[in-house]
């Protein structure tokens, strides 16, 4: 794969304040029979603080945008962003996140997506996820 964007993602689930990153690694395993979670990247809460959690390398096809897999960064933001907006701490490690992966792989502010972007009949990563505030946090 060679990286040309970001799209970003919720679980759609609540947060459980504990790692459910791995709930969602052994759903796409196990129920959906892929060879590993669908995503590069997740970002939760673990404990008190967010972590940024690796999934499958940059270099590895993603599961997680059809169309896009092969070329897409995806990053999970654990939560349901359809209900509440995304908590500032997590809001901020995303933005570190994105900030190095389009240093690292040369993306475009621009080319940090939603999966709703691509798939009109979701909300992905949220209704109350503003692409374009987190675009225009990543460039400030």
């Amino acid at each position: 794969m060679i990286p040309r964007e970001i799209i970003l993602h919720h679980s759609l689930t609540a947060d459980s304040k504990t790692v459910s990153w791995s709930s969602i690694r052994r759903y796409h395993i196990e129920t959906l029979g892929w060879n590993d979670i669908g995503y590069q990247w997740g970002i939760e809460l673990v404990n008190e603080h967010y972590e940024i959690i690796m999934g499958r390398t940059c270099l590895e096809n993603g599961a997680h945008t059809i169309g896009h897999n092969d070329t897409g960064i995806g990053i999970c933001f654990v939560g349901n962003f359809d209900n509440t907006e995304v908590p500032p701490g997590q809001w901020q490690s995303g933005i570190r996140l994105v900030r190095w992966l389009m240093t690292t792989y040369h993306i475009r502010a621009a080319d940090i997506r939603g999966h709703r972007d691509f798939a009109p009949y979701k909300t992905c990563p949220g209704a109350k996820f503003d692409i374009n505030l987190f675009r225009l946090n990543v460039l400030s």
